[in-house]
């Protein structure tokens, strides 16, 4: 049965209740909007694996609205809406406190406190409301205590337990990295950590950009050590999500991270050596996932990406100086070695089976799209592949790109 709009005192109530609960179980790591029919059964299972429970009683009459045990709090979906708008009520009328007096008061409870106390409970159930990040954010930056922030890391990942695609959180954990890094250095932990929130996040959130671009923001902070690691921690997973390009997105600038690294003045250079090593093992290990997963774009983006890298930093020459982009590349056995495989590659992905099934299509598709990619960027290559597969199988390979997607023939041929 659908209920009528709360009073402000009951509001007041529901608030008080929920900013309690949140104050007595500060190990809290997981949120959700629950039905109120879905109370009994989360009891009766949370009795039978005797987990740890904080009763939230009914206040005043009411119902019982909230759910917390284990350190799981769930929020019933009847009172969100009200809820929602009174803490977004008493938050302002905080802030405007704070903005007007300070961190002044005759009281127990300050301003800051008070802001600080509310706009929690507001984030948790609105996460995109930017006037109270940005109240955090005038009350944390005027800290000095590492703690105020690495707990503002855990509020953080609190609200994304439960909106994991929210830009605003991910934002506000940036800026919460830049403020450590800037005043206490970046303890490596913490990008570890980072990096780990995102990949949990992402066997929950299914093609998570913004968690996965945050992911590739936290390199920058990383030593080439921590490169490497995270090169070889992201390999499972990305093995087991070939369809999701944003993984590889994030391998890709890892691997640019090595690639900088080898050209630092001093004795800080990444030995160019292991890193050949590291791009021959992501290319053959690419190949196999290309041969093995039919039909995954991504894969062949990626294989984009490895090839002309791996042309010009490592098969090019043995020089420190690798060619500038549009800059004429030399054509070496190495390279022609190279090309000849990607070109068997090319011939045994065009091959199309006699069935009606769409991704070996799919699969000829993007082969013979990244091989003209590839000529374009290497124009040079165009002679190797006309002797190597023939005037007829050319002209095969041009027309699956312009069955399929003309204005992307266009485009590449035109570049």
């Amino acid at each position: 049965m659908k209920q009528g709009p709360c009073s402000e005192e009951d509001c007041f109530s529901l608030l008080k209740q929920f900013e309690h609960v949140l104050e007595s179980d500060p190990l809290i790591d997981e949120v959700g909007f629950i039905h109120p029919s879905q109370f009994i059964m989360l009891d009766e299972e949370a009795s039978s694996s005797n987990v740890y429970q904080n009763e939230v009683q009914p206040n005043n009459g009411t119902s019982r609205k909230f759910w917390n045990k284990d350190h799981k709090l769930g929020i019933s979906t009847d009172i969100l809406v009200q809820l929602c708008k009174y803490a977004k009520h008493v938050f302002l009328l905080a802030l405007d406190e704070y903005k007007c007096h300070g961190n002044i008061s005759c009281s127990p409870c300050t301003p800051e406190s008070e802001v600080m106390k509310h706009s929690q409970a507001v984030l948790l159930l609105s996460s995109d409301f930017g006037t109270a990040w940005n109240a955090r954010k005038l009350i944390l930056s005027k800290k000095d205590q590492l703690s105020a922030f690495t707990e503002e890391l855990r509020l953080s990942g609190l609200i994304l337990s439960n909106s994991p695609k929210s830009e605003s959180t991910w934002s506000h954990r940036r800026w919460i990295i830049k403020m450590i890094s800037q005043r206490f250095s970046t303890p490596q932990e913490i990008i570890t950590k980072e990096s780990e929130l995102v990949e949990s996040i992402g066997e929950r959130s299914k093609m998570n950009y913004r968690a996965w671009y945050h992911r590739c923001w936290l390199v920058s902070y990383m030593e080439i050590e921590q490169v490497i690691q995270e090169l070889n921690k992201s390999k499972r997973w990305a093995g087991l999500h070939v369809a999701d390009s944003s993984c590889f997105h994030y391998r890709r600038r890892l691997m640019l991270k090595i690639l900088e690294s080898l050209y630092v003045k001093g004795g800080n250079a990444y030995d160019k050596s292991e890193a050949r090593k590291i791009w021959k093992e992501e290319l053959d290990w690419n190949k196999e996932l290309v041969e093995r997963y039919v039909g995954r774009e991504a894969l062949w983006l990626h294989r984009r990406f490895l090839s002309l890298n791996w042309i010009m930093y490592f098969a090019c020459n043995d020089s420190d100086v690798s060619p500038e982009p549009g800059e004429s590349i030399i054509i070496n056995e190495e390279i022609a070695i190279f090309i000849d495989n990607e070109i068997q590659l090319l011939e045994s992905s065009m091959t199309v089976p006699d069935t009606k099934f769409e991704d070996f299509q799919a699969q000829a598709l993007h082969a013979a799209v990244y091989m003209l990619w590839l000529t374009k960027k290497m124009p040079e290559l165009w002679r190797m592949l006309e002797e190597k597969l023939g005037t007829e199988k050319v002209k095969c390979v041009m027309s699956t790109i312009a069955l399929e997607r003309p204005s992307l023939l266009h485009h590449l041929v035109n570049v």
